[in-house]
């Protein structure tokens, strides 16, 4: 059994919400565990808080259009949400959920190790991209102590907005180019590392 898998077990038991007593299920996550890229929701919807699975609605059925689209599975990356139960009526996550459920969040990080976190939508974006607007920095990504954070809108908004639609589309096609840079970048970082030195008998 899975460090991960022990994780899911303790937040089944979290009750430090108003919203756990009105849930089905929670959802944790899922994905594979040695993901290079892990995407970021914000909370889970209706049909999420009838499996405990993260997008598996009509937004989910997108991202995974998505990830089609740049050869990915959602087998192949690690999808979870901000917070984890259903917000009643689906209203929008409140600070004390958001605050109540990122130490959940920051050690599911800490276990995956991932290469790339895609945040999607703004609730996701305001914890790496803090005062951004995502109609600006959309589709832009910064590397903070060795994970680089890329910003997207939520699939949702291509539902509501069809508009977007092409911007969701292009910022996606961007994220194979970006994991190969990181990847680069860290054969590099590990290259140019200094042996140490050994010191000989005699000094």
């Amino acid at each position: 059994m899975s460090a991960l898998t022990d994780l899911y077990k303790e937040i089944a038991l979290c009750r430090k919400c108003e919203i756990a007593r009105s849930r089905t299920k929670v959802v944790p996550g899922e994905g594979a565990e040695n993901a290079d890229i892990m995407f970021i929701g914000e909370a889970p919807g209706f049909h999420e808080d009838q499996q405990g699975r993260p997008f598996v609605g009509p937004a989910g059925q997108f991202l995974e259009e998505l990830l089609a689209s740049i050869n990915l599975t959602r087998q192949k990356v690690y999808i979870a949400n901000v917070i984890k139960c259903r917000p009643t009526n689906n209203r929008d996550p409140l600070p004390i959920e958001i605050a109540n459920c990122q130490p959940w969040l920051e050690r599911q990080i800490q276990l995956l190790s991932p290469k790339i976190i895609v945040t999607l939508g703004r609730y996701s974006m305001a914890k790496y991209f803090p005062g951004k607007s995502i109609s600006k920095i959309h589709g832009t990504s910064q590397t903070r102590d060795g994970i680089t954070y890329f910003a997207m809108y939520h699939p949702a908004a291509a539902l509501h907005q069809g508009d977007l639609r092409s911007d969701i589309i292009k910022d996606m096609q961007k994220l194979p180019g970006l994991l190969a840079q990181v990847k680069q970048t860290a054969v590099k970082e590990t290259v140019s590392q200094p042996e140490p030195q050994q010191l000989s008998m005699f000094q």
